[in-house]
C-alpha cells in the first residue's frame, strides 16, 4: 500500500480509504471486510453519524493502532451546542478518545457557518478532533467556511467523484489542488453503475488497459482517481473479497497516455454530470 498526504497536515493516509455508507446488512461480514482492508495496509476509514455505522467501525478497529478515523456531523446539528453534542456521541459510538477528521456532512444555509466553525474550533482546542473537513461543499461554500475559521484550516472536501460523476472537475478539483485541500471521493465506482450494460464499452476499455497492468476494470477505475492526484477514493467496504480487490487499485499509476485516452473516451460518451 502506498500513502499520500492529507492536505497540509503532513498526515500520511493510504491511497484508498474505506467507506461505510449503507453498511449494516451483514455486520459480521462487513467487520471482516474492514479488518481485511486494515490488514492490507489501509489506515483510513470514513463514516458519519447519519450512516448509523459508527458502532460497526468501532468493532472493526478495536485493538488496532495507527488508524485514521473520519466521521461527519449532520447538517441538522450545525448549531454550536449541537455540534459539540454530536461529536461527543460519535466519540462514544466509535470508542475512541479523539476523531482524526471531523467533517460537515452537507452545507446548511439556515445555520451561520461562523457559528458552526466556532464549535469545530472548540473541538480542536479541546483535543476531541484533530482536523476539520467538509463534504459536498462548493468552492464558494468552502471559501466561506475557511473564512469563518480563526486558527485552523479545512484539510479536505468529501464529494462524489467517479468516471460517471465528474462534477469536481468543473472547478472544484483545481481549487482544492491550489489550496492543498484533499478531495475524498465517495462512490468512486459510481454506486456500481460502471458495471451496467449501458457502459459496456467503457468496461471493455478499462479491461484492456487493466490487462497491461495485471489489473481488473474495477481496479483501473479506482486508480484513475488516484492518478488524478490529490484524490483519495473511499469505496464501500462490504465484502472481504471486494476489499482485497480494491487494495490492488493502489500502489501503481496509469500512464499519462492511458489517463488521456480514458478522459477522452469519457468526454465523448458519458461526459460530466
Amino acid at each position: 500500500m502506498d500513502y499520500s498526504t492529507l492536505g497540509k497536515t503532513g498526515k500520511r493516509l493510504s491511497e484508498i480509504g474505506l467507506g461505510t455508507w449503507k453498511l449494516g446488512a451483514n455486520e459480521a461480514g462487513e467487520i471482516e471486510a474492514l479488518r481485511a482492508g486494515i490488514d492490507s495496509g489501509i489506515n483510513f476509514i470514513d463514516t458519519a453519524e447519519i450512516y448509523g455505522t459508527e458502532p460497526i467501525v468501532a468493532k472493526a478497529i478495536a485493538g488496532r493502532e495507527n488508524l485514521f478515523i473520519a466521521t461527519k456531523v449532520s447538517p441538522t446539528h450545525f448549531h454550536y451546542d449541537d455540534v459539540l453534542r454530536s461529536c461527543d456521541a460519535s466519540l462514544q459510538r466509535l470508542g475512541v478518545s479523539n476523531i482524526d477528521l471531523y467533517q460537515l456532512h452537507w452545507p446548511n444555509r439556515d445555520v451561520p457557518i461562523d457559528e458552526t466553525m466556532r464549535a469545530m474550533e472548540k473541538l480542536v482546542a479541546d483535543g476531541k478532533i484533530r482536523h476539520i473537513g467538509v463534504s459536498n461543499f462548493s468552492v464558494k461554500e468552502m471559501e466561506a467556511a475557511q473564512a469563518a475559521l480563526k486558527s485552523n484550516e479545512i484539510v479536505s472536501n468529501q464529494v462524489e467523484y467517479s468516471m460517471l460523476v465528474r462534477e469536481p472537475e468543473l472547478g472544484l478539483a483545481d481549487y482544492c489542488r491550489k489550496e492543498q485541500v484533499s478531495i475524498i471521493a465517495y462512490s468512486p465506482l459510481a454506486r456500481g453503475h460502471l458495471l451496467d450494460s449501458e457502459y459496456s464499452k467503457l468496461k471493455e476499455m478499462l479491461g484492456e488497459i487493466g490487462k497491461k497492468h495485471g489489473k481488473t476494470a474495477t481496479q483501473v477505475s479506482v486508480n484513475w482517481l488516484i492518478s488524478k492526484g490529490n484524490v483519495i477514493p473511499i469505496p464501500k467496504a462490504a465484502k472481504k473479497e471486494h476489499v482485497i480487490e480494491l487494495v490492488g487499485a493502489a500502489g501503481w499509476r496509469l500512464s499519462k497516455e492511458e489517463m488521456a485516452s480514458i478522459d477522452a473516451f469519457l468526454s465523448s460518451t458519458t461526459g460530466a454530470r
